[in-house]
């Protein structure tokens, strides 16, 4: 998500003012986290309500794929891109999230990366389910990266597009559901339960 001002939420605006009075730190994570660090107890209701004024208070509120999603701005904005990837991700997390709801898995923290093109500026090498562009909707697919991004992850789908996505991820996902240990992340279980490659 880029620091804008939309329709739906003034988040340039909102930092704005939110600067004007705190005095703390904002903090921005490798994951691309916004944190509001080290507010004085003094001062948080003011920024509470700030929040609040511009949209701001619910932007934690999505579903778990959502909020360990990222994307790198693709087309038309990057040169380089071969495929989308900022403008698709929401639709894609869609799709996905269902199939997460019909699993049973909803509120599992599944980290998920799109790039528009193998450079990988949104670092999808890592993630537990990533896409690295190859041409207009075609995608190369990969699983298993750590949660934390201690793991690569492996090529499961050359070329695929979003049907063999979606038909991959769907099999593994189930798998999931009925297969894994207590705890078990989807990454660790998808690199446990993959097979080598040929």
């Amino acid at each position: 998500m880029r620091v804008k001002d939309t329709a739906d939420y003034q988040m340039k605006t909102g930092l704005r003012e939110i600067a004007k009075i705190h005095r703390g730190d904002f903090r921005l994570s490798a994951n691309q986290n916004l944190i509001i660090a080290g507010i004085a107890p003094e001062d948080r209701p003011q920024i509470e309500a700030l929040l609040v004024e511009h949209g701001l208070d619910e932007s934690n509120s999505g579903s778990a794929l959502q909020l360990n999603s990222i994307a790198c701005v693709a087309l038309p904005t990057c040169a380089l891109a071969m495929a989308e990837a900022e403008r698709y991700l929401p639709e894609l997390v869609d799709k996905i999230d269902a199939i997460i709801d019909a699993n049973g898995l909803s509120g599992e923290p599944i980290t998920i990366r799109v790039s528009g093109c193998p450079n990988g500026c949104s670092r999808p090498y890592v993630a537990e389910i990533a896409l690295t562009g190859r041409a207009p909707g075609k995608y190369n697919l990969w699983l298993g990266g750590g949660f934390h991004g201690e793991r690569l992850n492996q090529l499961v789908g050359e070329n695929v597009g979003e049907e063999k996505i979606l038909e991959i991820l769907s099999e593994k996902l189930s798998a999931y559901a009925r297969e894994r240990t207590p705890g078990e992340r989807f990454g660790d279980f998808v690199t446990r339960t993959l097979e080598p490659a040929a």
